[in-house]
């Protein structure tokens, strides 16, 4: 995977998935810019130690190349001065990957949706949705103009479902359905949008919750025999190398996709030389309580009837679209 002379831009670079991502890019020779609201100094609400400034560090200490820049991404001329400043610094843009508010606090509230409090509903989806269309409409202006490019969203769960209360569970959702939306809009000009998921990911808050670190994280199996298939944030990070590295792309446009299974196809492997797959994963169920393993069981029949229901009636009104000349960028 070799990506030396492109250009990537990593909203949410400060931790989590992303700051493994903006590390692999640059790992395979990306030139990186990493950005977010968390900078040295001055945190970000969130109230996490990490920074884009200790990312960046982290690409520099091992040889790459990364720039940090504080961007707030719910912010449409922070994020256009971002582009325009990519733009004129690099002259080009390859690669735009957005997670943004994936670890936001305000999304861990768990409980059914009768349940739950909404005074924070318009922040989360300001934060964690907004922002990532934002992002990805200043992201598009420069790739359709050049007729290349590859925009990842960075979602959860690879079904239509995701974990959380109803705020977090529309959200991971919208996420999915943007990269599939994206995808026809920008086909005709080469550019490639997919959401992407990790597994059981090894992330900064992890560690902490389960009071680990990377080098002794075996020690949480104990607590939670599933989390001896985590992966570390690299793992993720090394599928949206891989996808960039590949001429052929755009063949995975509009999809979801998951880091083990990207794995499985491009061969490539997690820090410590392991595969994790998350999707051939026997998951202990034994802490669930039965109402949760119901709604799951429940979710998944649910989702199954509503996907073959859209199936058949997406195929019977594309069969009555006409076909004609394939139109060129400009007549779309």
């Amino acid at each position: 995977m070799t990506l030396k002379n492109q250009v990537a831009v990593v909203a949410g670079a400060t931790r989590g998935a992303g700051r493994g991502i903006a590390r692999a890019l640059a790992e395979a020779g990306a030139v990186v810019y990493c950005t977010g609201r968390s900078t040295r100094g001055n945190p970000s609400p969130y109230n996490r130690p990490e920074t884009i400034d200790e990312t960046a560090d982290m690409i520099t200490a091992a040889g790459g190349t990364a720039i940090p820049v504080r961007v707030d991404h719910a912010n449409e001329a922070e994020v256009a001065a971002l582009f325009a400043r990519v733009d004129r610094e690099q002259k080009r843009l390859d690669i735009v990957v957005d997670s943004v508010g994936g670890e936001n606090p305000l999304m861990k509230q768990w409980g059914w949706f009768w349940t739950i409090d909404l005074a924070n509903g318009s922040a989360v989806f300001e934060q964690s949705l907004l922002s990532h269309i934002i992002t990805a409409k200043h992201a598009a202006r420069l790739m359709t103009r050049d007729r290349r490019g590859l925009i990842v969203e960075v979602t959860e769960s690879d079904v239509l479902g995701a974990g959380g209360n109803p705020l977090a569970q529309t959200v991971k959702l919208a996420l999915k359905g943007l990269a599939m939306t994206m995808a026809a809009e920008l086909k005709p000009y080469g550019v490639t949008t997919v959401a992407i998921t990790p597994g059981y990911l090894r992330s900064e808050t992890m560690l902490e919750h389960y009071g680990v670190a990377e080098a002794n994280w075996r020690d949480a199996v104990k607590q939670d025999s599933n989390f001896a298939c985590s992966e570390t944030p690299l793992f993720v990070g090394r599928a949206v190398a891989a996808l960039a590295a590949d001429p052929d792309v755009i063949r995975h446009t509009g999809q979801l996709l998951s880091s083990w299974e990207l794995s499985r196809e491009y061969a490539f492997a997690d820090v410590d030389g392991r595969r994790p797959d998350w999707g051939q994963h026997e998951i202990d169920w034994s802490d669930f309580p039965e109402s949760f393993l119901e709604y799951f069981r429940a979710g998944g029949e649910i989702q199954t009837k509503w996907l073959d229901t859209l199936s058949k009636r997406t195929n019977a009104f594309a069969a009555k679209v006409p076909r004609r000349a394939a139109p060129t960028p400009e007549e779309t």
